[in-house]
């Protein structure tokens, strides 16, 4: 019962309805508040103005229509008539319920009527509170609009239920215990509002007081108002318009008001609107419950949750306790290598001071043995041991000599822990999803037909199964480290072509691909085994003879850091090498052209690159022509551009030709990491090692130190060179087929890119695939 309070409440006054009327939006307002929101509205706007005006509208039809919204703006809480200073623009307020009300324009006139059948002013507006639709009222005002007896007798109900000791109507603040009521008033009154507004003389002498009780039965008991017509107060209501949806009286039947609607018996309809009701009602009632149960399976999961947190918030704890006893493992084992090597670089050097030592005080026991012997006067007895005494000076020396001197161990640790992939498996630390909603999409095919490798750079292509029903999103390619190790990603998107690029020459690497969506992953595709080819002529394609086999218990592992370039390629490469299975024994290859076997004796064959620049890693000043091979620059700031192809084994060797040269700047060649800096002279920072030339003379340069300045330089039309030994680990420059200064850098390993540093004023070309020249390898094979 407590839940229908706001039912029966007003929303203007926000108290309990008094006399409620029916607006025709089916809503309810106490009389007294209808007329305390009136607006009076433009002339031309009332109903006599539209029927002067030839609207042939009935007034019946104006109400049922609901003409309304002729001045309000339902959403913007303000209702106006712009341009009408009669009515100027009022902002809304709230009720004590909370609901949007708009104050009159004006205050009502002054009556001798009561408020509630005092006329209203001509040409009123009443708005909704609720819906904020408008409506003019018609001649009758308030008195056109039907009375709600229903809620009137639900009210007084509700009320008498409520209340458990009657309390006085007429007590201005906290209303105190009534103890009569007064029949003829129908109001209840404590003993001080009984005395001040109910004084037992005059008229009110003959009024009859009972105790609050017994007027609780009486009102209870009393006959219920019977509802009349709003035209004809005299005339109860009889019948029911089914087109008006309202009840009529008799008498509005004979005016003809009605002449042309369906009208039905008042009872016959009462009943059938209240069964209509209680169906509607089932239905409600059903809603309702599934309501309350669906609250009730809301607040278990809230506990649920609750519960869940908390125990998956300890798994979690406990894992990443696993992860950092680990570590501490670890960190224990690492740090006895450190101890080790600590009390062994220790041991060596306290040797090497006990065998100095000792050796010290012999030689400087000898040296005060020769003094004093030196000081004999005896030339016959000096000259018996002169001889011996000056072997053994040179003896002693030659010792001191043959390294002696030297420490037999540095102070430095030569250990780098490399923590690189492990922080990066911390940063990919997350949480996958457990529970599929939909399956993972089916294995990816890999195509042979179109996988290919082209110098050091390798394309695969694959697709999804015939019969695949389930789609993917996406593709993950994963490429070992060419030795090995673990698998690296290497490619994820949509595609199904990748091209990697930066691979080592000579070297074999394991593919494999999977795909993925919302729900997943799916398993690994069959693993390949690429690899990377040294013969730039001949590009044999492979045929395969045997079905692959599939590569089993490969578990995907943390990507660490790889130095691959990679590039999906739109396009199938046209040249292809050799191709072949992991773990399929027995499985049988040919080419086009020859026997896979033939491929074993051209692997003997001397390897060499073919390469242009790569616009996509070069500065943005560096301009390219002649298919990437010849570039030049437009800033007088030196910038670097990279070659496509990356070497970390094998002998390699390039040329670049000097195509402009002006103004006698300084260009630089050399090699470089992926990451060195563009926007300087090549050899700036550590990432580069490069000669840097003018038209005089030359210097090697690496981390901004400048080295072996050599005579000779550069004009137009002349010929560098680059010499890159990763077998021997050196760097050699040549400069019109002469060897340019000594071995400019030794001990050079890793992964290296042919590398350029030039302004505006030079152009140089690029010529690659040739073979390293001849004294150098007959030197190589003599060493």
């Amino acid at each position: 019962m407590e839940e229908m309070e706001e039912e029966l409440k007003c929303p203007v006054c926000g108290s309990f309805y008094r006399e409620p009327i029916i607006l025709p939006c089916s809503h309810n307002l106490c009389q007294a508040c209808a007329r305390n929101i009136l607006v009076q509205t433009p002339e031309s706007e009332s109903p006599q103005s539209r029927r002067a005006s030839g609207s042939g509208v009935s007034d019946y039809d104006y109400l049922d229509l609901d003409k309304m919204s002729l001045y309000s703006e339902a959403d913007s809480g303000y209702g106006s008539y712009g341009g009408f200073a009669s009515a100027p623009t009022t902002p809304c307020q709230k009720s004590p319920n909370g609901v949007r009300v708009f104050p009159p324009a004006m205050p009502p006139p002054a009556t001798h009527l009561s408020p509630a059948l005092a006329s209203v002013p001509r040409n009123s507006c009443i708005t909704c509170p609720q819906c904020h639709r408008s409506l003019i009222l018609d001649d009758r005002g308030l008195r056109g609009f039907p009375k709600n007896r229903v809620l009137e007798g639900v009210i007084d109900r509700y009320q008498q239920s409520k209340a458990a000791a009657l309390k006085c109507q007429l007590c201005e603040k906290a209303p105190k215990e009534a103890t009569v009521m007064c029949e003829q008033c129908d109001v209840f009154y404590c003993d001080p509002c009984r005395l001040r507004c109910h004084p037992p003389r005059g008229p009110l002498a003959k009024h009859r007081l009972v105790p609050p009780a017994q007027g609780r039965v009486s009102r209870r008991l009393s006959p219920r108002k019977v509802s009349t017509c709003t035209d004809h107060e005299l005339e109860n209501h009889s019948m029911y318009c089914v087109q008006c949806k309202m009840p009529v009286c008799y008498q509005c039947l004979e005016e003809g008001k009605h002449s042309s609607h369906e009208v039905k018996a008042l009872g016959a309809m009462w009943k059938l609107h209240k069964s209509q009701l209680s169906q509607a009602l089932n239905g409600l009632s059903d809603r309702a419950k599934e309501a309350k149960e669906f609250l009730v399976q809301l607040r278990n999961m809230v506990q649920q949750i609750q519960e869940n947190s908390v125990e998956f918030e300890a798994c979690l704890v406990a894992q990443c306790d696993a992860l950092i006893d680990a570590l501490n493992r670890r960190k224990a084992q690492l740090l006895a290598r450190v101890n080790k090597e600590h009390e062994h670089k220790l041991k060596v050097v306290r040797d090497q001071i006990s065998h100095c030592t000792v050796k010290l005080r012999q030689t400087t026991g000898l040296m005060e043995y020769c003094l004093e012997v030196i000081k004999e006067n005896d030339p016959s007895g000096f000259l018996q041991i002169s001889d011996a005494l000056i072997r053994r000076v040179h003896l002693t020396e030659d010792q001191w000599g043959k390294g002696t001197l030297t420490p037999r161990m540095t102070t430095d640790f030569d250990l780098s822990l490399d923590n690189s992939p492990l922080l990066q498996s911390i940063h990919q630390l997350d949480f996958v999803q457990v529970k599929a909603s939909s399956p993972v999409p089916a294995t990816p095919i890999l195509q042979l037909e179109e996988c290919c490798t082209h110098n050091n750079s390798a394309t695969l292509s694959w697709k999804q199964p015939p019969l695949s029903t389930v789609p993917a999103e996406g593709y993950i390619l994963e490429l070992d480290d060419g030795n090995g190790g673990q698998f690296r990603e290497v490619y994820v998107g949509k595609e199904t072509m990748c091209t990697v690029d930066g691979l080592h020459f000579n070297s074999t690497y394991n593919a494999r691909v999977k795909a993925f969506n919302k729900t997943g992953v799916s398993p690994y595709s069959k693993t390949l085994v690429l690899q990377t080819s040294e013969v730039p002529s001949e590009r044999l394609p492979l045929r395969r003879m045997s079905p692959f086999s599939s590569t089993l218990n490969l578990q995907p592992s943390f990507p660490g850091r790889s130095y691959f370039d990679f590039r999906p390629s739109p396009h199938q490469l046209s040249l292809h090498s050799s191709l072949q299975s992991l773990n399929a024994p027995g499985c049988n290859f040919e080419t086009q052209s020859a026997p896979y076997s033939q491929l074993v004796d051209i692997k003997k064959l001397l390897a060499v690159a073919w390469f242009a620049f790569d616009p996509g890693s070069a500065h943005s000043d560096i301009i390219f022509s002649n298919d990437n091979l010849t570039v030049t620059c437009s800033s007088y700031d030196d910038r670097v551009v990279l070659g496509k192809t990356g070497f970390s084994k094998g002998v390699h060797y390039w040329e670049l030709t000097v195509d402009r040269y002006d103004n006698h700047p300084d260009p630089a060649f050399g090699v470089a990491r992926i990451d060195v800096m563009k926007d300087v002279m090549l050899g700036k920072d550590d990432k580069a090692w490069a000669m840097y030339v003018d038209n005089n003379r030359s210097w090697f340069m690496h981390n901004n130190s400048h080295t072996n300045r050599t005579e000779g330089g550069i004009t137009k039309g002349a010929t560098v060179g680059v010499l890159l030994d990763l077998n021997r680990k050196t760097l050699t420059f040549f400069i019109n087929d002469e060897q340019q200064g000594p071995i400019a850098f030794e001990n050079v390993e890793g992964l290296f890119f042919p590398a350029v540093s030039l302004n505006r004023n030079v152009q140089v070309t690029l010529h690659t695939g040739l073979p390293v020249p001849d004294f150098y390898s007959s030197r190589a094979s003599i060493a």
